[in-house]
């Protein structure tokens, strides 16, 4: 029997840290889920939260245009927590008062912590909250208390503990606010009384018995491209469906260096048939003289679409399997409405189809769930730790035409560089090399040469919203710089990339 957890709806007013809140509820053990600001009271009396959270947002809420909620909401008995704008709602619906601030909080401020209360056990009286507002919460409803002041805000924070309902004015999501996720802990275990029922060991057995109840005896067929997600809905399903599941991995021919024989090695054994591909000589074709990016990707696209569906086209009558997660969902506006981007594999089975449905193990988790579960399924590490890849390969690290030549001139110096850095123990969030399409005047021995410029990337960061450049020490690069000019024909100059995002993106194309 399949185990109900509890659940926190996160109910999203356009805010952007909107999944980053729900992330940290998971990491407290508690089911959370994103729904619209304008999700029908029917539809929360039917999940039964325990717990509901008002997440920031873009808006004024005064003004006609801006999202709102009904005063119902807080007449539910549900816990609600209103964080920046959800501040803000809670209290304008509630009679209070709205008012855009004389000075604009913006950045990590200094804030006291006034009162006691339920939020804020463990948390010290002075300490430090990221503030991103111009409005600010003039005269609280009848019935609440301020909590917390800063220099420029009054209420930085308020409840009423008798109808349970709280609000900040900070962000507790990011790892800017002091002890934020502590705040957070406190409103789910203090005032929602959470079991902490959530848990990667539950998700398995409830997710195998999912599994096995919609799929019955039929064939299950997967895309599978070496990447985390795939790899981790691969190694679900085998254990849920033995000998029941396909695997074809379209080799593109755009992986990096032995990374193909990797993938097949790691699936080998396994109780699942695994289809290999080797596409190498097709892609190159079509991509053959293109050198604009965006037209290399919608090349890859289509090209591995056709591919997918001539292999496919074999198990008519399977179900399709697909390695959807939870932002995907999210952002493709499923949840909320809102479409931040597109995902391809985000919608549903096409019109037109020789599959009978679609599996989604992994549908409600976030990445570093998935990495979680891929470990606790016993993945290789290297496909649980794998590092970003681009969906469109090495074409998109390539710059200019792509050739074999020299896509291998990248795939030899992009694995010295990874290399050195594992060699050295540096762990960066991401990290790869680039080849340009510029070529400079070298001297290699009494010779002139006139080779490739490869570039070399590597960031820090939590969200890949925003990066850093990573600090990589001289003698390290001293080594890779060394080792590629020495060791890959083609070369003949090393640069670093020491950009941060903004203003620069991560990857290049």
């Amino acid at each position: 029997m399949i185990k109900p957890n509890q659940t926190v709806v996160v109910l999203d007013f356009g805010g952007q840290y909107k999944e980053l809140i729900a992330r940290r509820l998971r990491e407290c053990k508690v089911h959370s889920q994103i729904l619209a600001g304008s999700t029908p009271i029917e539809k929360l009396k039917e999940i039964a939260p325990i717990g509901i959270i008002l997440t920031g947002g873009p808006h004024s809420v005064y003004e006609e245009s801006s999202p709102h909620t009904t005063p119902e909401l807080f007449e539910l008995g549900i816990p609600v927590l209103g964080i920046c704008y959800g501040m803000q709602l809670m209290a304008y619906t509630l009679g209070g008062e709205v008012k855009s601030c004389k000075v604009s909080e913006y950045g990590t401020i200094a804030t006291t912590l006034d009162e006691d209360s339920p939020l804020f056990e463990g948390l010290d009286r002075a300490t430090v909250s990221l503030m991103s507002h111009t409005d600010y919460v003039a005269k609280m409803p009848k019935g609440f208390k301020a909590l917390a002041h800063t220099g420029d805000c009054p209420v930085a924070a308020m409840e009423n503990a008798e109808r349970k309902l709280y609000a900040v004015q900070f962000h507790p999501e990011v790892e800017r606010t002091v002890k934020g996720t502590k705040l957070l802990n406190n409103f789910l275990y203090n005032v929602c009384g959470a079991k902490g029922d959530y848990n990667m060991d539950d998700f398995i057995k409830n997710e195998i018995e999912r599994i096995r109840e919609q799929v019955g005896d039929h064939q299950v067929v997967l895309g599978l491209s070496g990447g985390v997600d795939s790899s981790v809905c691969a190694a679900i399903l085998e254990k849920a469906i033995p000998n029941q599941l396909t695997c074809i991995f379209v080799d593109t021919g755009l992986m990096r260096k032995n990374e193909g024989d990797e993938v097949e090695a790691a699936f080998a054994g396994k109780n699942l048939n695994f289809v290999r591909v080797n596409a190498e000589a097709r892609f190159l074709a079509k991509l053959a003289g293109v050198t604009e990016p965006e037209r290399k990707r919608k090349i890859i696209g289509e090209e591995f679409v056709r591919v997918f569906e001539e292999e496919s086209s074999k198990f008519a009558g399977s179900f399709l399997a697909q390695g959807t997660i939870y932002p995907d969902v999210v952002e493709s506006g499923l949840t909320t409405g809102a479409v931040i981007k597109s995902h391809h594999n985000v919608g549903g089975l096409p019109k037109e189809t020789k599959f009978i449905g679609l599996v989604e193990p992994l549908r409600s988790l976030f990445k570093d769930e998935v990495r979680e579960l891929g470990r606790k399924l016993g993945l290789d590490p290297k496909l649980v730790n794998r590092q970003p890849f681009p969906g469109p390969g090495l074409a998109v690290r390539c710059i200019g035409a792509l050739t074999k030549e020299r896509l291998d001139i990248l795939r030899d110096a992009d694995a010295i560089y990874r290399e050195e850095l594992e060699k050295a123990d540096l762990h960066y969030s991401q990290y790869f090399a680039i080849l340009t399409d510029m070529r400079t005047v070298g001297v290699m021995g009494d010779g002139r040469t006139y080779n490739y410029v490869l570039g070399l990337r590597a960031v820090k960061t939590s969200d890949f919203m925003t990066a850093e450049y990573a600090h990589i020490p001289y003698d390290v690069l001293d080594r890779v710089s060394s080792r590629i000019v020495n060791e890959v024909k083609g070369v003949s100059r090393v640069v670093y990339d020491i950009t941060g995002k903004p203003p620069a993106t991560i990857e290049w194309e």
